[in-house]
């Protein structure tokens, strides 16, 4: 690899980085998408306390795998290709060679697919991992008891415990669905590293507008 490759690909593991954990923090006092979720989660599980049929609450539950089960099979199909891709390196590097600005020997084309597995393998295990904690949030929904026989201090409790799994499995999704953004800056290192950094910084923007500036999180905070 040259410099500016290592460089670029130091850029974007920052940036990936750096913004997860970013977002993590100020999430915790800040208002975004994942602490008006949190709220929301809590209100739900304690209204699915109170109610007698829970149907709805599962079917919520198995539409959101439905969703999830998408992406971990997208991953599985993109995996494939990638994979297929490996062993045509030089027709790859042929193709690529009319849009990129510098020339490309067939081992830094073997890296960026490498780079790209890598990312979508993180993103495959992010999703199952919240399909499976999905399954925990519907085992509790199962197992929850008559809310009107509880004591508010065991209401509050429960619905909390629940929703904290609910909300985990919504972090993994979100955290494999952040891998599938940041896979498609990737995309532009093939061209040219400089045009990877820039991407990288623009698919960061495009993330944090929506999960601490967009229009879904006004009305979010509109609901009570």
């Amino acid at each position: 690899m040259t410099l500016i490759d290592t460089l670029a690909l130091l850029w974007f593991l920052a940036i990936w980085i750096g913004y997860t954990l970013f977002a993590k923090r100020k999430a915790k006092h800040t208002s975004c998408l994942a602490s008006e979720l949190r709220a929301k989660r809590t209100r739900w599980m304690s209204e699915m306390l109170v109610r007698e049929n829970r149907v709805a609450d599962v079917s919520i539950i198995s539409t959101l795998e439905r969703n999830i089960t998408f992406f971990a099979s997208s991953c599985l199909l993109i995996l494939a290709g990638l994979l297929t891709a490996t062993a045509s390196v030089e027709e790859i590097n042929a193709m690529i060679h009319q849009l990129s600005l510098s020339e490309q020997s067939n081992q830094q084309i073997q890296i960026k697919l490498l780079l790209l597995i890598g990312i979508f393998v993180f993103a495959f295990f992010q999703f199952t991992w919240s399909l499976r904690q999905y399954g925990f949030g519907g085992v509790l929904i199962g197992a929850a008891p008559n809310g009107n026989k509880m004591t508010e201090e065991e209401l509050n409790l429960y619905a909390n415990r629940t929703a904290k799994v609910i909300d985990q499995a919504a972090h993994s999704f979100n955290y494999g669905l952040r891998a599938t953004y940041f896979s498609l800056s990737t995309l532009s290192w093939f061209i040219d590293p400089r045009l990877f950094m820039l991407a990288s910084v623009i698919t960061m923007m495009v993330m944090y507008q929506r999960e601490f500036h967009s229009k879904v999180l006004k009305a979010l905070k509109e609901c009570h």
